[in-house]
């Protein structure tokens, strides 16, 4: 439904007054139009894009190569066979998985809560005719993109420039899939036959990453196209998988012998049924590092609930729809993965089974790592499209270098070419716009991320990459937001008030929160307990000393701090003579669909001197944040 015409006429306005800017120093930002929003099926998605296939195989998050069959990248389909060596148990790794589930849920209750409920702004109160009550104005949320930067922003307020520069600092730098695009490479050589090229490994990383970010900067719809149709097929094979996997247990066979449901245990080689509950925790490991290994693990596996978040500005319909689509996301995807575990074989990850079931020993391997590929290119899709939409908000605060260049949109070439060969019969229909530069922002970290690991052999890079990405944007950011809402709940001013006016009442009130912050806070110190020697996660098994993830991870909030410090208190004195980053962020609130949203968005940044007595102490903020709604 398009906008009415007075909210039309005065985002015609805005749009006519950013054109006649001539200082450089303001970017008008435009949200999607009603008709490209994103719905609640592209919501789902990208859950599943996100949670199927990108996930450690044989090394995991906290670098842990696996070697047997295959090494880096598998994703979903070995995952639950590293969980079963890690335990050593097919019934703790049972639980595990099942407790991986309310972890996810958890999390996702908690990012719901805070997603509908911030940011907010004053806005004049509707009733349920979509009338204005004459009541007056009240805060209310307006979604808007950014996930964890809004939360964190609202949450840890002074000084506020700290939090963004800490959050952006974690984001800009690990916040993309540099590591599964060199397991993009590595399963591409395994699937063509290739083994031994390193060099070829990264250059198809560089290939998958760039392909990816020119996706989405030439054609916005085209790049949530197929990202529908990567997380459909990748849905459809896991069923098939799955159905498989319960036919080979029963006896059937496909022309290559039976398989049957039966674990090996790596130490007697003897065979026990999965579900034999006599037996089913009898092997297990008693190494406490391998337990909280393989819980970090599975914690990472079902973080594809953030990615939704991270576009929420471009949602349909948020308010209504929101919720519902990723809870329903987030239940699929625990149910393939749970599923997929419990049919698990013991000697090869279920992909294997299938495929050998169907094609024989010889081509299952090849097959498999085909799959594995593609679905490992459709988690890069998915995650090029989110993060550089953080990046973009994270420009927007002006502590970047080139800050509005990196926050401005533009129209694609798609959109461009489009309208110029079909000229719409709309005199006010918006063309599709993409954050290119924030596009060209990610990719300029991805290739660093990939050269700072080019010393390194390719399943190590993988391993490292993936695993500072999970320690610091998944367990790191997880703890400070889930323990960020609990003071909200319990600490802040508004703890009275914030139950009855947050947008979203999760199940149990406080109960998600608590469960994600405590599980986050064990794995932030969990990671620093030593493996034995005998774990698989042991420095043999991995090539990386077990300490470096969780400390590179841990440094890099301090690097934040760093940057904050020099940002605000050195830069300015030694380059800007003293004077005070400004930022303004205006932003045009619209009834739309009979919810709030923001229609667009003015970002001014300048450098100024306070005037008045000791105006040079007084800029103890150096962002000012206006948001005006007319």
């Amino acid at each position: 439904m398009p906008l009415e015409a007075d909210d039309q006429a005065r985002v015609d306005e805005a749009i006519r007054e950013s054109g006649t800017d001539p200082s450089g120093h303001r970017v008008l930002v435009l949200n999607a139009s009603d008709s490209q929003k994103l719905g609640p099926g592209t919501v789902i998605c990208t859950i599943l894009n996100r949670t199927i296939g990108s996930h450690i195989p044989s090394s995991q998050i906290t670098k842990r190569s696996l070697r047997p069959v295959h090494s880096t990248g598998s994703g979903i389909f070995v995952t639950p066979a590293i969980v079963l060596r890690s335990t050593g148990s097919v019934g703790v790794s049972l639980l595990l998985w099942s407790f991986g589930t309310v972890i996810g849920m958890s999390a996702l209750l908690v990012w719901l809560e805070l997603g509908l409920s911030i940011p907010k702004f004053e806005l004049p109160n509707r009733d349920e005719n979509d009338t204005v009550q004459d009541a007056g104005t009240s805060l209310q949320c307006v979604p808007r993109n950014g996930g964890e930067k809004n939360y964190l922003e609202y949450i840890y307020k002074h000084p506020r420039m700290r939090t963004t520069c800490m959050f952006g600092v974690i984001y800009v730098i690990l916040g993309n899939l540099s590591g599964n695009a060199v397991a993009f490479g590595i399963y591409i050589l395994q699937a063509a036959g290739i083994e031994g090229h390193d060099s070829l490994v990264r250059g198809l990383a560089v290939v998958c990453l760039t392909a990816a970010c020119l996706l989405h900067a030439s054609w916005r719809k085209g790049g949530i196209v197929v990202n529908n149709i990567l997380a459909i097929m990748k849905v459809l094979i896991l069923v098939a998988i799955i159905v498989i996997g319960f036919a080979a247990s029963a006896g059937a066979s496909f022309g290559h012998g039976p398989v049957h449901g039966e674990t090996v245990d790596p130490d007697t080689l003897s065979k026990t049924s999965n579900f034999d509950t006599r037996t089913s925790f009898a092997f297990a490991r008693d190494d406490p590092a391998s337990y909280a290994e393989s819980l970090l693990y599975i914690t990472y596996t079902f973080s594809g609930y953030e990615q939704p978040f991270y576009v929420l500005g471009e949602v349909y319909r948020p308010k209504l729809y929101f919720a519902k689509s990723t809870i329903a996301g987030e239940g699929l995807a625990a149910l393939c993965v749970v599923s997929l575990d419990q049919r698990l074989n013991g000697e090869l990850d279920m992909a294997t089974v299938f495929f050998r079931e169907v094609f024989g020993n010889e081509l299952a391997p090849r097959v498999m790592s085909g799959i594995i590929a593609f679905s490992i290119f459709g988690n890069v899709v998915v995650m090029t499209f989110t993060a550089s939409r953080v990046k973009q908000e994270i420009a927007k605060e002006g502590i970047l270098p080139f800050s509005l260049f990196f926050a401005s949109s533009s129209n694609t070439p798609w959109a461009r070419l489009r309208h110029r060969c079909f000229p719409s019969s709309k005199n006010n229909a918006q063309l599709e716009q993409s954050p290119s530069a924030a596009l060209f922002l990610h990719w300029i970290f991805c290739m660093v991320m990939i050269a700072a690991t080019s010393s390194t052999i390719p399943d190590m890079a993988y391993s490292v990459l993936v695993s500072l990405y999970g320690y610091a944007v998944v367990v790191i950011i997880g703890f400070f937001v889930a323990g960020g809402l609990l003071y909200l709940r319990f600490l802040s001013d508004e703890r009275h008030s914030w139950t009855r006016t947050s947008g979203f009442k999760p199940w149990g009130g406080p109960t998600a929160a608590i469960i994600h912050a405590l599980v986050c806070a064990f794995l932030l110190c969990a990671a620093f307990i030593p493996p034995s020697s005998t774990s698989p996660f042991a420095k043999p098994n991995t090539g990386v000393a077990w300490y470096i993830v969780p400390t590179a991870g841990l440094a890099s909030v301090v690097l934040g701090v760093v940057y904050y410090i020099g940002f605000k208190y050195v830069y300015p004195r030694l380059l800007k003579d003293g004077k005070v980053l400004i930022v303004d962020r205006e932003a045009l609130i619209v009834r739309e669909h009979g919810e709030y949203v923001q229609a667009l968005e003015h970002v001014e940044a300048n450098w100024e001197r306070r005037s008045g007595p000791g105006s040079n102490e007084g800029a103890k903020e150096m962002q000012v944040v206006e948001v005006v709604t007319r």
